[in-house]
């Protein structure tokens, strides 16, 4: 075939001759490609939603609801079971307790089991029982019926010990857990029997609570029937699904969690949500191998308005198209244009063809690199060297993109800042003003049990010292090995639980005799505190609070269990409850959110959350806390505190709980618009200023680099090589100025 001839064979010359990669080409195609897709992506993420008001955010937060249940009933059924085993450690040994005392010293310290008893494995003998009635035969059986090898022995091949859930004749459900008595009579089993109740999150008529095992069997349930209805048999089953899984970790609930929508009569629909009391990988949880669940669900009236946003939308989008078309065609005119004549000049300069004069450029670097390829035209027709300074005015290239990254950005910056704002007016349903109130009440139910706990481990640890300090009931015991024995007794409570700094036991006056741990905070001389647990501190920088309980017939000798400060930041860590304090009588901060940190014995960072928290200290009558939805500067928030209530060794604390959640955390409509603008926003700011950063780099500043090389080369500075750094238009010209200048270095001039 013959080759081109005319105008087409020089085009074809053109292009072989054009750089293909670099260059001008690809920013400027990916920017229009990008702002295409931010264009679009705009469009779809602002188009109207059918949700209602309460459908995302009230089932996120039945999901939260059934997750602090699941978490609050682990843990209760934790401590049960680990305050069984210690006290079985505590009375095993040689000279081991009569089963009548064992029992006798568990109802004076723990008061959390139906019955207890004492079992010979051997010949399934009751020896010692307290409360109801324990099924016996349920005992000596592991969990699949089977009963253990050589006739009970408790060795735990079979599954004999550890905690089982049972089915007695009245329907309800009892937890019993089985550990060993070791001592010099034999091996004896330690029983204790507890009741499977319904975590502490306050129900009423619109609320059922519902806790159920791995098969989805209802175990105990509170609030109103719905053991009926098709989406509580749904919700069951999907709970034991999911509990059933391998344990993990989502979302920071140590297993499996969710939420779904229940029936719908008219506006009434149900919220459901669901929480495995399961347990992380590597965490030990005796309960969370029990494969429970808890099912939490709650009415809700439907809010039929919907965010528009529609109409916003597409009007958003339409108006970056125009601006992508217009800022590109601006491109394309004042910086790939130029600079691809540039090159043609340039290389018909180096190839000889001098007959023609340079053509004028726009533009202040594109003029100036036209003016200099002109003079060294004229310094190749034997002219002699001159200062190229024609054109250099005129608007750059680097303005140019300033421009075009300023129209860009003026798109951006408003959605970014300012558009689809809801402001403090925005609706927010009253269930999660509920369900802020339930969870705070749960918070500090949490902090409550697990400081009384703390104390019923140390009035265990105190009663444990009196009986090792006597010897078969006769004489004390020499003053040093008793020591000892006691320091024994402290090292092993501090390392079972991690709920305490330090254990120590300190004399009537205040003197410390023995401790394990840090360094003990009680005030040196002061007699120990009244058995229960008491704040030792209101200023400094940690707050200092401890348990105590005193050694029967000691004679003022006490046990004092002093709280480790991030135990309590833990127990009022929760996701999705927003920033959480737990503050004491004067509202002073004791502990606070691990998420946002505290200083201790600061105040409340709010006015209006020291008004609620001595509206709700006030009504301390309530077995439920206060929460309100304040409004105020333009924004909103749902406050809600809780006070310590039913008693127990934290009786004369006068602490409690408060919360503060943002509303615009909330997955609410108004806020879910508001973020998708300003995703809008950031995705445009960063389409323009990725690519417009692009192209100043591999072209603006190249280009500006060029115009003086140009010019130094007209003038006269045929020393300087010049070679291209990049494989684009820049540096092809580059390239054809060398070839320019080793023109002008030779004798003969244009030869």
């Amino acid at each position: 075939m013959p080759a081109p001839r005319g105008p087409r064979r020089r085009k074809a010359r053109r292009r072989a001759d054009m750089p293909l990669l670099g260059g001008a080409r690809p920013p400027i195609a990916a920017l229009l490609a990008l702002l295409l897709a931010v264009a679009g992506t705009t469009a779809l993420l602002l188009g109207d939603r059918g949700d209602t008001a309460a459908d995302t955010a009230v089932l996120t937060s039945q999901q939260h609801v059934a997750e602090d249940g699941a978490l609050s009933l682990r843990a209760s059924l934790d401590e049960s079971i680990t305050d069984l085993e210690r006290a079985a450690a505590q009375f095993s040994g040689a000279g081991s307790a009569a089963p009548d005392t064992v029992l006798d010293s568990l109802g004076k310290v723990y008061n959390k089991w139906r019955g207890t008893a004492v079992v010979d494995p051997a010949g399934g003998t009751l020896l010692a029982a307290r409360g109801e009635t324990i099924p016996l035969a349920t005992v000596l059986k592991g969990p699949a019926g089977k009963t253990g090898a050589n006739g009970g022995t408790p060795d735990d091949k079979d599954g004999i010990l550890g905690p089982r859930l049972v089915k007695l004749p009245s329907g309800e459900t009892r937890m019993l857990v089985v550990t060993a008595l070791r001592g010099g009579e034999g091996t004896r089993l330690l029983v204790a029997s507890g009741t499977l109740n319904v975590p502490g999150i306050s129900a009423d008529e619109d609320r059922s609570l519902l806790v159920v095992d791995s098969a989805g069997t209802v175990l105990a349930s509170d609030g109103p029937s719905v053991a009926r209805k098709s989406w509580a048999r749904e919700a069951r089953r999907t709970a034991a699904a999911e509990s059933a899984k391998t344990p993990g970790t989502a979302g920071g609930h140590p297993g499996a969690s969710g939420h779904l929508m229940g029936e719908r009569r008219g506006d009434v629909r149900t919220a459901v949500g669901y929480a495995a009391a399961g347990r992380a990988p590597g965490e030990s949880s005796a309960a969370g191998a029990l494969g429970l669940s808890v099912i939490t669900s709650v009415k809700v009236t439907g809010d039929p308005t919907a965010v528009r946003t529609q109409t916003f939308g597409l009007a958003a989008a339409g108006i970056l198209l125009v601006l992508a078309v217009l800022v590109v065609w601006v491109l394309l005119r004042t910086i790939q244009r130029p600079l691809l004549r540039l090159y043609l000049e340039s290389r018909r300069l180096a190839r000889g063809d001098l007959d023609r004069p340079v053509r004028r450029f726009k533009g202040r670097e594109a003029a100036r690199t036209g003016a200099a390829l002109e003079s060294l035209r004229g310094q190749l027709l034997g002219g002699r060297p001159t200062r190229a300074g024609r054109a250099r005015g005129g608007f750059g290239t680097r303005s140019t993109v300033v421009v075009c990254a300023l129209v860009l950005l003026a798109w951006a910056a408003p959605l970014l800042l300012f558009l689809n704002r809801p402001g403090a007016s925005v609706s927010v349903p009253r269930q999660l003003v509920d369900d802020q109130r339930r969870r705070t009440d749960t918070a500090s139910d949490r902090v409550r049990k697990a400081l009384n706990e703390g104390w019923a481990d140390v009035a265990s640890v105190a009663q444990t010292l009196a009986a090792g300090a006597r010897t078969d009931g006769a004489a004390p015991a020499d003053g040093k090995d008793r020591a000892t024995a006691d320091r024994a007794v402290l090292e092993r409570t501090l390392r079972e639980h991690g709920r305490y700094r330090s254990v120590y036991v300190i004399d009537g006056k205040g003197e410390v005799l023995s401790r394990a741990g840090d360094s003990p905070r009680h005030p040196a001389g002061t007699p120990p505190r009244a058995d229960g647990v008491a704040q030792l501190t209101t200023s400094g920088k940690e707050p200092a609070v401890a348990a105590y309980a005193a050694v029967p017939g000691a004679g003022g000798r006490a046990v004092v269990g002093e709280y480790d400060t991030q135990f309590l930041i833990s127990m009022v860590t929760r996701p999705g409850l927003g920033q959480v304090w737990l503050v004491d009588k004067e509202n002073r901060i004791l502990a606070a959110d691990r998420n946002h940190g505290f200083r201790a014995f600061s105040a409340l960072p709010s006015g209006h959350l020291d008004a609620l928290a001595d509206t709700a200290r006030k009504h301390d009558g309530r077995t439920t806390g206060t929460a309100t939805l304040h409004r105020a500067g333009g924004s909103s928030d749902i406050a809600a505190a809780a006070p310590f209530t039913g008693g127990g060794a934290v009786r004369d604390l006068d602490w409690q709980v408060v919360s503060s959640q943002p509303t615009s955390w909330l997955e609410l409509p108004e806020y879910t618009a508001q973020r998708r603008t300003m995703l809008a926003g950031l995705l445009g700011v960063t389409a323009a200023v990725a690519c417009l950063g692009w192209l100043h780099i591999v072209v603006v500043r190249p280009l500006r680099a060029l115009a003086d090389r140009a010019e130094a080369l007209a003038g006269g500075d045929r020393k300087t090589v010049l070679f291209p750094q990049h494989h684009d238009e820049a540096g092809a010209v580059v390239r054809n100025l060398e070839l320019i200048r080793q023109r002008l270095t030779r004798p003969s001039g244009r030869n």
